[in-house]
C-alpha cells in the first residue's frame, strides 16, 4: 500500500510541477522533494543534475541563440524550464529509489505484466550494454574513427533490438507457463 501511495503522490507532484508557472513555487517543490529524499538527497540530486545537464544546456543555449534572430528571450522562462526539468527528474529518481513498482501496480494484472516486462528488459539491457561496451574497448588498440564508431554503434543497436524482441517473447511465454494469463482472455503472448 505504501508503494501505491508513493506512486500516486509522484503522479500528483508531476501534475503540480507541470502546471505551476512560478519559479518560486518550483523551488519550494524542489526543497520539499529534497526533504522527502532524506539522506539520499545529495546523491539523487547529483544523479539528476548529471542526467539533465546536457539536455538543459542544449535547450537553454538554443533558446538564447534565438535572440540572434531577433526573437525576444525571457530569462524568467529559461529559469522556469530548467527548474521544472530538474524537479521532474529529481522526483523520478527519488521514486525509483523508494518504490517497488511491482507492488505499486499489483492492483492491475495488465500493469503488473507490463511492469514485469519493462523491469526485466531494463536489467537485461543494462548488463548487455555494459558487455558490449567492454567488448568494444577490449578489441581495439586505438581510438575508432568516426565512421567506424557509427558502424559499431549501428551493429550494437541492431543486436539490442533483436535481443529485446527475443527476450520479450521468452518472458511472455514464461509468464504464460506460470499461469499469469487467464485462458479465457484470449491473450497471445507471442504477439504474432
Amino acid at each position: 500500500m505504501k508503494d501505491r501511495l508513493l506512486l500516486l503522490g509522484y503522479a500528483v507532484a508531476v501534475l503540480a510541477a507541470t502546471s505551476i508557472h512560478d519559479p518560486l513555487w518550483l523551488i519550494v517543490g524542489l526543497l520539499l522533494a529534497f526533504a522527502a529524499a532524506g539522506r539520499e538527497a545529495p546523491t539523487i540530486g547529483w544523479r539528476a543534475l548529471r542526467a539533465v545537464l546536457v539536455f538543459n544546456l542544449v535547450i537553454s543555449v538554443g533558446y538564447a541563440a534565438s535572440a540572434l534572430f531577433g526573437q525576444t528571450v525571457s530569462v524568467d522562462y529559461l529559469i522556469l524550464v530548467n527548474l521544472r526539468v530538474f524537479l521532474l527528474i529529481f522526483l523520478t529518481f527519488t521514486l525509483a529509489a523508494r518504490v517497488d513498482f511491482l507492488r505499486a501496480v499489483n492492483f492491475s494484472r495488465p500493469l503488473t505484466y507490463l511492469t514485469t516486462l519493462v523491469l526485466s528488459q531494463i536489467i537485461t539491457f543494462r548488463r548487455l550494454f555494459e558487455d558490449l561496451r567492454l567488448a568494444g574497448e577490449s578489441r581495439r588498440l586505438r581510438r575508432l574513427r568516426l565512421r567506424e564508431s557509427y558502424l559499431q554503434s549501428a551493429a550494437a543497436a541492431v543486436h539490442l533490438f533483436d535481443r529485446a524482441e527475443h527476450d520479450a517473447r521468452e518472458i511472455a511465454l514464461a509468464m504464460r507457463a506460470r499461469g499469469f494469463f487467464r485462458p479465457d482472455a484470449g491473450n497471445d503472448a507471442r504477439g504474432d
